[in-house]
C-alpha cells in the first residue's frame, strides 16, 4: 500500500480525530495493539512480504554510527511501531 491509497482509505471513513489506531499483530489476527509511533525511515525489500528497514540520512545524522549503511535500492517508507 502506497501513502496516497492510505490516505484515501482513512478520508473514506470520515472518523473523528480521536479515533483510536490500532495494529494486528500478523495478518491472522492473532492479537492488536495500539500504534505508538510513526517514523519515516528507508526500507529495502528482501521478499512480497518482508524486508529491512534503514535509517533515513537524518537519523543517521543524529545518531551517528547507530545505523547500517542503507543499500542504493532502499526507498523512503512510513513505519508504524505498535504499543507491544
Amino acid at each position: 500500500m502506497k501513502l496516497a491509497e492510505l490516505r484515501a482509505q482513512l478520508e473514506a471513513f470520515n472518523l473523528p480525530d480521536d479515533t483510536p489506531v490500532i495494529l494486528a499483530r500478523d495478518a491472522e489476527g492473532n492479537g492488536y495493539s495500539p500504534l505508538y509511533i510513526v517514523d519515516d525511515a528507508l526500507y529495502e525489500a528482501k521478499s512480497t512480504y518482508s524486508g529491512q528497514m534503514y535509517a533515513s540520512p537524518e537519523m543517521r545524522a543524529a545518531e551517528p554510527g547507530q545505523w547500517d549503511e542503507a543499500p542504493a535500492s532502499a526507498i523512503a517508507a512510513i513505519f508504524l511501531w505498535p504499543t507491544n
